[in-house]
């Protein structure tokens, strides 16, 4: 076995939804001793850093029901079954914010919640925007408000704790270090 892992014994499927399932797994801890792990099974999301040609990142405002406060984040969503990750980066970029990109470049994949979760978020930088006359429909019980903001003022309300979630903060701390001034 490599270092600390841990071997499935039992897995217990205890709740199947729409965008996660839960399991419960038992396991054999490297010393032999047996524990429990409670798992969300997610499919994986993209998020997007969408810059303008003006230099500002574009953000989406919503509701996030377990913080029960709207908070500011890149646009994001969940990979459909089948869909490459460069097509959900699209069509999420273009539903959530009504720009379609002609330069779209990975950026880093990374876990959001490694201790629960197994959800993996692939960022993507999207350039050379252009609004769309006609986007595409986005999920029926969103409710989103567009913002374009310098790195500047996103980093402010960061500060301000407005922009709160990880992806944000990292996609954020990445223009700053990576894309404006280099």
């Amino acid at each position: 076995m490599k270092f600390g892992e841990e071997r499935t014994i039992r897995r217990q499927s205890i709740y199947k939804g729409a965008i996660i399932d839960v399991v419960v797994d038992d396991v054999q801890l490297p010393d032999g001793k047996e524990a429990k792990r409670e798992i969300v099974q997610h499919p994986g999301a993209v998020g997007i850093i969408a810059l303008t040609d003006e230099g500002k990142i574009v953000l989406v405002e919503q509701f996030r029901k377990p913080l029960e406060r709207a908070i500011v984040e890149i646009p994001a969503g969940k990979i459909d079954a089948g869909e490459s990750l460069e097509t959900c980066a699209l069509r999420e970029l273009e539903e959530e914010t009504g720009y379609r990109a002609h330069s779209l470049k990975k950026v880093q994949s990374f876990a959001t919640s490694p201790g629960f979760a197994d959800e993996v978020m692939h960022l993507y930088l999207a350039e050379q925007l252009e609004k769309v006359d006609d986007p595409l429909q986005g999920d029926e019980d969103e409710f989103i408000r567009l913002h374009e903001w310098t790195i500047d003022e996103a980093l402010k309300r960061m500060d301000e704790g407005k922009v709160y979630d990880a992806k944000t903060a990292f996609a954020l701390l990445y223009v700053k270090q990576f894309v404006l001034y280099n």
